[in-house]
């Protein structure tokens, strides 16, 4: 491969311009290595750090291809994009990571979720449909009764596109699309590993993450690490993840999301092909942030430590509800002020109820510590509309 710092003849392309493809490029711009980035937004948050900013759909085939071309390697920030494209570039020579095959079975949920169950990786119950018709007779077929799960195929994101069924008369409602059941799993905790593979075959995960969860929008709201696990259920955990990346053969960063059952059971949720919101803390409490490791695991470099140099706990700042339109951020003066406090906000111009605008990072010696001082900075600082 070209030598990749300092050489406008290597060009790294990123499909995606949100707020991952902001803080990976904070990355690339320390080591000077050059990026082309689209986004269907005119003021998508990646644009300012990338050496070349398209606008240009993601999903459409002819964009992907013209967008691609001149590049050394091409890396995603977001699923939703054109796999068909992905492959032909890929059998042009192009490199492309994560690899269209891998980014195929997991943009959709049910292909996703038979992956597990095909390759021996531990996952709830379920069953797969193509509309509600298929999903009735699931159902019946299975003798399901509620509580369970019922998640979209495609489209769904941020706690979108997934149903906890806790009645029967929900069955009703859900809607007529492909999708999956899956059993409600009695976890202790949800834990997350964020794990790294470059070409080489080289390895590296980071160390367990909890996920607490808002009560009403089904979306991550703090990430605690270190997890408060025992050592086997960290072992399996991170062996999970190192499984399932091996499984995919994936070049890049896998997001691992599980459930850790009451009996130390562990299972895989579902994964996500890049950089992910339980790994945000990373850029503060670990040697190498999962930004700087995908940059790395993509371009060919050896992956940095995942060693943790402090526990932290991230919180992610949202919307507030009934808040719609161009943003306006209250209270972060406070914030300023408090001592290991780091406050990332994704410059997006315009807010709507639990859309992810932010995150803080509160890194302290003690984990609990951190936890509580993270709930008093979100609680200091509010997103809503400009009146």
């Amino acid at each position: 491969m070209k030598e990749i710092f300092s050489n406008p003849d290597f060009k790294l392309g990123v499909l995606g311009g949100g707020q991952l493809g902001k803080m990976m490029l904070a990355e690339t711009r320390r080591y000077d290595i050059y990026t082309r980035v689209m986004d269907p937004a005119a003021d998508a948050p990646a644009r300012l750090a990338a050496n070349e900013f398209v606008q240009g759909s993601l999903t459409d085939y002819d964009t992907v291809m013209k967008f691609a071309q001149g590049l050394d390697v091409l890396t995603i920030e977001i699923e939703n994009v054109n796999v068909d494209a992905l492959e032909d570039l890929e059998k042009s020579g192009l490199k492309v990571f994560p690899q269209p095959s891998a980014l195929r079975i997991i943009q959709n949920k049910a292909t996703q979720k038979s992956f597990y169950g095909e390759n021996g990786l531990p996952t709830s119950k379920f069953f797969t449909f193509n509309n509600k018709a298929e999903l009735l007779e699931g159902l019946k077929e299975g003798n399901w009764e509620p509580p369970f799960v019922w998640k979209a195929a495609t489209g769904g994101y941020d706690g979108f596109g997934v149903n906890i069924v806790r009645t029967a008369d929900q069955i009703d409602e859900l809607p007529d699309q492909p999708g999956l059941v899956e059993a409600f799993v009695p976890f202790e905790k949800e834990l997350a590993v964020i794990v790294a593979r470059n070409e080489h075959g080289d390895v590296v995960t980071y160390p367990v993450v909890e996920m607490e969860f808002h009560p009403t929008a089904n979306q991550v709201e703090y990430v605690l690490c270190p997890a408060t696990v025992d050592a086997d259920i960290e072992e399996k955990a991170r062996n999970l993840a190192v499984q399932a990346i091996e499984a995919y053969g994936l070049v890049g960063l896998l997001a691992v999301e599980m459930f850790q059952t009451k009996d130390g059971e562990v299972y895989i949720n579902e994964v996500a092909p890049r950089t992910h919101n339980s790994g945000h803390l990373t850029i503060e409490s670990n040697f190498t942030s999962q930004f700087e490791q995908h940059v790395r695991s993509v371009t060919g470099m050896p992956l940095g430590s995942t060693q943790l140099r402090l526990p932290a706990v991230m919180a992610n700042l949202v919307g507030e509800d009934g808040h719609s339109g161009n943003v306006q951020y209250d209270g972060y003066q406070n914030l300023l002020s408090m001592p290991g406090v780091y406050i990332h906000l994704y410059g997006k111009s315009t807010t709507r109820p639990f859309r992810k605008m932010g995150h803080v990072t509160v890194t302290h010696t003690d984990r609990s510590e951190a936890r509580a001082a993270a709930e008093r900075a979100k609680d200091s600082i509010r997103v809503i509309s400009r009146s």
